[in-house]
């Protein structure tokens, strides 16, 4: 489970390596009751249950993220957003979120590049509190936003995905001191289960991809007649060529040779 850090303690980060319409899924009374109820292990159960379902039900690895920010806004009393980033190796920060206010706070510290609780979780792999966003010395340049709208209190829980990734689920609440501790240790619940979940559907995604590339990479064979190795080399040089990758390439070849078959 994650540490949890103090609200004036910065945790340095431990040396690792290299590191959208979407159907809302049904919030059932098993949700409301589980978050409720906190820590109750039978209504818990239950929620983490409801969340697998509609995570692995989804059709892409995004969806699921963008599922599981719905969720888990919907599943924490007094959350009035969820926000999810995820930072690769090597790339641009994956970020989704829902709710009606704490847009902007989202967009201070993932657009704009600089630091708050969700980053925080990520690179630390601690779970951040913020009880009083507004006065809150670490991230001054986010009170205003919160202020404005109406976000007061922060919760960070860091997700960890082995793929070569790390994130942070935040909750924004509407009330300070939020969450309380039972409600902190579903959201954290939540986020663990979401872990596995979300590894999972990387794998499915990435074994998806290896299969339309090899797919590809016999068409080509068959339209040039050439060796396997060279047909990767077609593949990889065309996606260059075309500032695409492998899988964009092989999903148009692959349905320009079903059109004309």
């Amino acid at each position: 489970m994650p540490r949890v850090s103090a609200p004036n303690r910065r945790v340095s980060p431990p040396d690792r390596g290299p590191a959208r319409v979407v159907t809302r899924p049904r919030r059932t009374r098993s949700v409301a009751r589980a978050a409720s109820a906190g820590s109750h292990p039978v209504e818990l159960a239950g929620l983490l249950h409801e969340l697998t379902a509609g995570l692995l039900s989804a059709d892409h690895f995004n969806q699921a993220l963008e599922r599981l920010a719905v969720f888990a806004a919907g599943a924490i009393p007094g959350a009035v957003r969820c926000s999810i980033v995820l930072i690769g190796e090597g790339g641009p920060l994956t970020h989704v979120g829902h709710g009606p206010a704490g847009a902007s706070i989202d967009e201070i510290q993932y657009t704009a590049g600089t630091t708050g609780p969700g980053l925080e979780a990520a690179r630390t792999r601690a779970v951040v509190t913020v009880p009083d966003l507004s006065t809150d010395a670490r991230w001054p340049d986010l009170a205003e936003a919160a202020k404005t709208q109406g976000v007061h209190a922060v919760a960070a829980v860091p997700l960890d995905l082995p793929r070569a990734e790390v994130g942070a689920m935040s909750l924004y609440f509407d009330a300070v001191g939020a969450p309380g501790a039972d409600h902190l240790l579903t959201a954290m619940a939540v986020a663990g289960q979401a872990e596995l979940l979300l590894d999972e559907l990387r794998r499915r995604d990435a074994l998806g991809s290896g299969a339309t590339v090899d797919r590809a990479v016999g068409v080509i064979i068959a339209q040039r007649g050439c060796g396997v190795q060279e047909a990767y080399t077609v593949l990889r040089d065309t996606a260059q060529r075309l500032g695409l990758d492998r899988e964009a390439v092989a999903d148009r070849l692959i349905a320009v040779a079903a059109r004309n078959a």
